[in-house]
């Protein structure tokens, strides 16, 4: 069957599409932002991939169009197979029908740390031996790609987005999870969702379909997962947290202070040991679920952890790019507040005193419609040097976010002159982390160049 993906080269339908081509498809696909690492590992699969959304690209007709999230009526390609009558669905519709059909799901829901959990998950099971599918929103380094079929268990990173124009329900919705870790909740898509109680509703609805002889992992301190478990719940539900109490059955004993070697402690019984490369509170909290989640289907706490301690990471979730002259470069997906502070608490416990610089672009749609400029000052506030980039298409202005700043912050409209400051004034000792959920018009490789020469 010849299937023609549109939006093949987001994180979940580039996934997807590795997927159908392992099933046996012909897969091609149209985007309009073709860029690494998606683009790279697709093209590395044989998929070819075609600039922009033109009818053209639908002729000769396929057999069916997944049509991915980002489309809209209106669009060349979408009016033409409308017209056409062309045979389409959802991405997560054919996700349920073609892949997950049988298998034991295993979904990651929650505002952030999806894909570094998804990931986590499917390498500690595939290091018991358990040979699990997995579908990742992003391209691990463990795997040598983002999806695969696996065997019995397949683990799926669980999106709240909606799944297409035609289907606004959220994606994880069709999933139908028997293992489900539901790892934060925040307010977040506020280009879909009108506030935090429409996204807890569509929680609900995945809530809803776990079975009862399944599964739910969720923190202790998330007061919003606990109101939508209060909306109904039917299952199980296994706590993690740092606490020990009778109500949480696994915990952590930080051993290091960001987060890099810690003890897992099961109703306060010491049962493992975890020392890896991840810093940050959160990536503990990740981990904790993970080793849940793994228990569930078989996995000993301590196999676990051993498979943790060699846990490689996911690329652009503070992904080490190289260090030049001592100055070391990262790049991170943060895209929301809650990331970018929790990913820079990370990197602050993990350097001491040494300068931390934070670049960042606020590209996600909720970032340019401004429903988090509040929170953003106080996100950054333990970097030394902050470059908030004023992107083409931000409606509002970040000069307010810098007033409101306690440290050292600047915004600038240009990559070259982020480029020339950095150049300039970093250090050897410094560390350099550009956050952006996005290709940040290639300032990562411009930077790297720059302060190589």
């Amino acid at each position: 069957m010849h299937l023609h993906i549109l939006g093949i080269c987001g994180t979940f339908m580039g996934s997807l599409a590795l997927l159908a081509r392992e099933l046996g498809h012909t897969v091609t696909g149209s985007d309009q932002n073709v860029y690494p690492p998606m683009s790279t590992q697709l093209e590395n699969a044989g998929i070819t991939l075609m600039q922009g959304y033109d009818r053209s690209h639908l002729q000769p007709h396929p057999d069916l169009v997944i049509v991915g999230n980002a489309m809209k009526r209106g669009i060349d390609a979408v009016e033409y197979l409308l017209d056409e009558g062309l045979a389409y669905t959802s991405g997560p519709q054919f996700l349920a029908d073609h892949v997950l059909k049988d298998k034991h799901v295993l979904g990651v829901a929650g505002t952030h740390g999806k894909t570094t959990t998804t990931t986590m998950l499917a390498w500690v099971l595939d290091q018991a031996g358990l040979n699990p599918g997995f579908l990742i929103g992003g391209v691990p380094l463990g795997f040598s790609e983002s999806a695969r079929l696996g065997g019995k268990y397949f683990v799926v990173e669980a999106d709240e987005y909606d799944s297409a124009f035609f289907d606004k329900r959220s994606k994880f919705v069709h999933y139908h999870p028997r293992t489900a870790i539901l790892n934060n909740l925040e307010f977040d898509h506020a280009d879909i969702f009108d506030d935090l109680a429409a996204i807890q509703k569509q929680f609900h609805h995945l809530v809803r379909t776990i079975p009862s002889t399944g599964r739910i992992i969720a923190p202790i301190t998330e007061t919003h997962i606990d109101e939508v478990l209060d909306m109904g719940c039917w299952t199980p539900v296994t706590r993690t947290g740092f606490a020990v109490n009778d109500q949480v059955e696994l915990s952590a004993e930080l051993i290091s202070e960001d987060g890099s070697h810690f003890k897992v402690l099961h109703f306060g019984i010491e049962k493992g040991e975890v020392q890896w490369t991840m810093t940050g509170q959160h990536s503990v909290a990740n981990a904790l679920a993970t080793i849940a989640a793994a228990e569930h289907v078989g996995v000993s706490i301590q196999q676990a952890c051993d498979a943790l301690s060699n846990f490689g990471g996911v690329k652009r979730r503070m992904e080490l790019l190289d260090t030049i002259n001592g100055i070391e470069v990262y790049d991170d997906f943060a895209h929301h507040p809650t990331a970018i502070e929790t990913t820079l608490d990370g990197a602050r416990k993990r350097l001491g005193e040494r300068r931390l610089w934070a670049i960042i672009e606020p590209r996600s749609n909720t970032m340019r419609m401004g429903s988090h400029k509040a929170g953003l000052a106080h996100s950054a506030r333990v970097a030394d040097e902050v470059i908030w980039y004023q992107p083409e298409g931000l409606d509002w202005d970040l000069q307010p976010v810098v007033e409101a700043s306690t440290n050292s912050a600047q915004v600038s409209q240009s990559l070259d002159q982020i480029i020339s400051r950095v150049k300039n004034e970093a250090q050897s000792g410094d560390a350099v982390v550009i956050m952006s959920n996005g290709g940040f018009g290639g300032l990562h490789q411009k930077l790297l160049a720059a302060l190589k020469a």
